[in-house]
């Protein structure tokens, strides 16, 4: 008696019939997907607007200072882009591992 399932063993998710290396390597492709992109919303909220506030004071955007604008607006502008490219890049994932909810 073993506990150890076949990893080429149809698994039932939800409505998707997958084997357990394609569930692991979907997940390990989405969890590197939000490790990037949270890396990037990271780097532009606290790197940019904290950081290299003072580097980026030199310039300017609507006559604020750069540093302050990515303080208080670029940070969500970047996050707001993020879950769309979050969006779109988990779409082509799911479909490249059988996994979409898409009836076309």
């Amino acid at each position: 008696m073993t506990d150890i399932m076949d990893t080429n063993t149809p698994h039932q998710t939800e409505d998707h019939d997958v084997t357990e290396d394609v569930t692991k390597a979907y997940w390990r492709e989405n969890l590197t997907l939000m490790g990037i992109l949270l890396s990037i919303w990271f780097a532009v909220s606290f790197g940019a607007g904290i950081l290299a506030r003072d580097w980026l004071d030199q310039f300017s955007i609507g006559g604020a200072p750069l540093g302050f604008w990515f303080a208080q607006q670029g940070a969500i502008f970047v996050f707001v882009a993020l879950i769309f490219v979050y969006s779109f890049r988990m779409h082509q994932i799911e479909k490249k591992y059988g996994m979409d909810d898409d009836n076309d």
